[in-house]
């Protein structure tokens, strides 16, 4: 999956002869902070909500004032994963994508396109439960807890790993096949595992994605 796969058609870019006030009507409109400014396919940078707010005049056209732009974005045929990096490391709610060869603009990547991939991703539509689990770094082994889930009949859907900052451990997210993982979980307890939290899939749906939604921002995945 690549960046261009990933590019939103619904967020418009700004030109230098839109004014501060319409830049602030769009980014209210589409619930982002920042949108790029282009003119002519060429991307010439990102404008935050904060900029706008400290302009003079921002019912004048943004070409007049001067603004320190920030240019970041990724190439059309880079990994998904390269977008999240942008986007955690910079704190943007879009990421623009630009033409390989010309660097022209071709458009952005916003969360809710992030999001709506991760969960295709990570199974979240999918029946199961979902348990995090607290390891020691040097005693991570993933063969282990496929091993441990398959036992119980189950198999995994997905995993993530996080490494928490100036901590010796870090933490798995995984994702099984079943709606009942209380087995599963004695095993994990049996095999002195922490636990730090489990979902389970009980009546709704909607509410076991709800609670992974929420799970998956806590990691910044």
């Amino acid at each position: 999956m690549t960046a261009l796969d990933l590019i939103s058609d619904i967020i418009p870019p700004l030109k230098t002869s839109d004014s501060g006030t319409r830049a602030l009507s769009f980014m209210n409109e589409f619930h982002v902070s920042h949108l790029p400014i282009v003119n002519n396919k060429q991307f010439l940078g990102l404008i935050g909500e904060d900029d706008i707010i400290d302009l003079n005049e921002p019912d004048e056209p943004i070409g007049n004032h001067s603004l320190s732009l920030v240019k970041p974005y990724v190439n059309e045929n880079q990994h998904i994963y390269e977008v999240i990096k942008v986007v955690n490391e910079l704190k943007l709610t879009i990421v623009p994508v630009l033409s390989v060869k010309e660097k022209q603009y071709l458009g952005c990547i916003t969360l809710d396109r992030l999001v709506a991939f991760f969960g295709k991703l990570n199974s979240t539509a999918e029946p199961g439960g979902i348990i995090m689990l607290s390891i020691n770094q040097n005693d991570y082994s993933l063969s282990e807890i496929s091993r441990i889930v398959e036992s119980n009949d189950a198999r995994l859907l997905s995993v993530q790993t996080l490494m928490p900052p100036n901590s010796t451990k870090m933490i798995v997210n995984i994702k099984v096949n079943k709606t009942d993982i209380s087995h599963i979980l004695a095993t994990f307890e049996r095999f002195e595992y922490e636990v730090s939290a489990y979902y389970h899939e009980s009546d709704h749906l909607d509410q076991l994605k709800d609670r992974y939604d929420s799970l998956m921002h806590y990691l910044n995945v």
